[in-house]
């Protein structure tokens, strides 16, 4: 079983989530895309020697720009990861948006160690973290799951869904995903990389992308 927490954290209110394996302490941060005081506390309150990975839903700069500070306070031990299709996005501060947002690149290059696929499994202590390739949003958009958690990145939102109208997004693929996503057996609380923390059956009910 996992436990989680989590921040907002940036300009853009990233939802910033710390997930933690209630038995061994083992610690993922997903989307990390800036460093608050905050997020800081919540992780050193863990340990960041408890922390071997950050996990990315893909490569926008609102969620990865802190990626290499939780690194460095690891002293390096934790492995980004991020799905092979994104690369390309870390790569390029055109794709992940910072130029057109902020009119700065990444603060430094985000380079992953690991590449993920749809399907890959990630274990985090006694915990196994399942990829679900989702695009639309990115090519490499991913949601990860974990007992009854969804970590939606920019897939799915609260009564709503990703923007579609980004370089490389693709409007009939994301319609795919959210269907994908729909069709998961069971209820699930979902935290989506931006706004409010919903449930699965909430938006089968109410979202009007499932209409």
């Amino acid at each position: 079983m996992i436990e989680v927490k989590y921040t907002k954290v940036g300009d853009l209110e990233v939802n910033c989530c710390v997930i933690t394996d209630s038995t061994t302490k083992k610690t993922a941060v997903i989307d990390p895309g800036e460093v608050s005081e905050f997020l800081d506390y919540i992780i050193s309150e863990i340990g960041y020697d408890n922390v071997e990975y950050v996990l990315l839903t893909h490569g926008h700069f609102d969620h990865v720009d802190g990626a290499n500070d939780i690194v460095k306070k690891t002293n390096g031990k934790a492995k980004i990861a991020i799905h092979e299709d994104d690369v390309k996005l870390l790569a390029d501060n055109h794709l992940n948006l910072s130029i057109p947002f902020t009119g700065k690149p990444l603060k430094s290059a985000v380079n992953p160690d690991i590449l993920l696929k749809d399907g890959s499994e990630i274990t985090l202590g006694e915990s196994t973290i399942k990829v679900m390739h989702t695009p639309g949003h990115s090519p490499g958009s991913v949601c990860f799951i974990c007992d009854e958690y969804i970590f939606s990145g920019d897939t799915l939102f609260c009564m709503a869904a990703g923007r579609t109208d980004f370089p490389l997004s693709n409007n009939r693929k994301m319609m795919q995903s959210l269907k994908k996503i729909a069709n998961l057996e069971g209820d699930y609380k979902v935290y989506p990389g931006h706004n409010d923390i919903t449930t699965l059956d909430y938006e089968r009910m109410n979202n009007p992308y499932y209409r």
